[in-house]
């Protein structure tokens, strides 16, 4: 995992499939979402969003909130309880963490999340119980399906033990660290994202800009990957093109002069949708 990998586009583009004529949602996934808890909710349903937007088949976001019934913005979302998102269908991408909270609640739903049988993408609030509980570590370790951990310098240093700053003095570094310390593969985020898989070649991602350090940005990731996930690819290459789209969508808004300054991660979600059609459909 010494070696460094610079995000193609034309490689990712091999990855992607167009869309048979007599498609039908079932055969793009299913994603489901545990977090949003009160104050929070808005984390869960970016991601929901995303995934959407990322072509998702269906999504279920699990909500430790149970005051919304229906997100007015994406009705297309399925609001419900996190133990119903638990029991979701093959093919498809279990998140936890967006918005999920430090309560002993959001640690009686990580528990269960981390014995799905399902690929499962760890993020936010999901990591730091992890960092704090080795009880939950020793879980992670001892999954079998595929599972990524999404952390930022913050959450990637108290993975670790250390500070954020620590591991922003080696990035490679501190990734190589947290692939081997939990077994799973990790995406690295900040400026040039960097993604490892045990036994794999590190891979850097060069789009992207600073309009992006906003709320938000994580939990729209973390949906892109997973809807990404949830329609076949393999969880290293639905992090390789998601962070390849994700940067790219932002470069983009700012490029139509919504930012860097005030740039919305909702706004970086609808960019991603523009340009993975793009990378899908368009002609060489």
């Amino acid at each position: 995992m010494h070696m460094q990998r610079t995000l193609d586009p034309d490689e990712i583009k091999a990855w992607l499939k167009p869309r048979p004529r007599d498609s039908h949602k079932g055969d793009y996934g299913n994603v489901g979402i545990i977090g949003g808890a009160p104050g929070m909710a808005g984390a869960a349903l970016l991601a929901g969003r995303a995934a959407l937007l990322l072509g998702a088949g269906r999504v279920h976001v699990g909500l430790l909130d149970d005051r919304l019934a229906v997100d007015f913005e994406a009705p297309e979302l399925m609001l419900t309880t996190p133990d119903r998102v638990l029991g979701l269908a093959s093919p498809g991408c279990l998140v936890i963490g967006p918005g999920l909270g430090l309560a002993t609640a959001a640690r009686g739903w990580l528990e269960p999340a981390l014995a799905t049988a399902l690929p499962l993408l760890l993020d936010a609030d999901a990591l730091n119980q992890i960092a704090a509980d080795p009880t939950l570590a020793d879980r992670v370790r001892q999954r079998r399906a595929a599972t990524l951990l999404t952390p930022h310098p913050g959450e990637a240093g108290r993975l670790l033990g250390r500070s954020g700053s620590e591991v922003q003095a080696d990035r490679p570094g501190a990734l190589r660290e947290l692939v081997l310390r939990y077994g799973a593969g990790v995406l690295l985020k900040g400026a040039d994202s960097l993604i490892g898989f045990p036994g794999r070649p590190i891979w850097r991602n060069t789009t992207g800009n600073p309009g992006m350090a906003a709320p938000g940005m994580g939990d729209v990731l973390a949906g892109m990957i997973a809807a990404l996930a949830a329609r076949g690819l393999e969880i290293e290459q639905a992090a390789v093109v998601a962070a390849h789209l994700h940067g790219a969508a932002g470069d983009h808004a700012v490029g139509t002069g919504l930012g860097p300054d005030g740039l919305a991660a909702s706004e970086v979600a609808r960019a991603a949708r523009t340009l993975l059609n793009e990378l899908i459909y368009r002609v060489p």
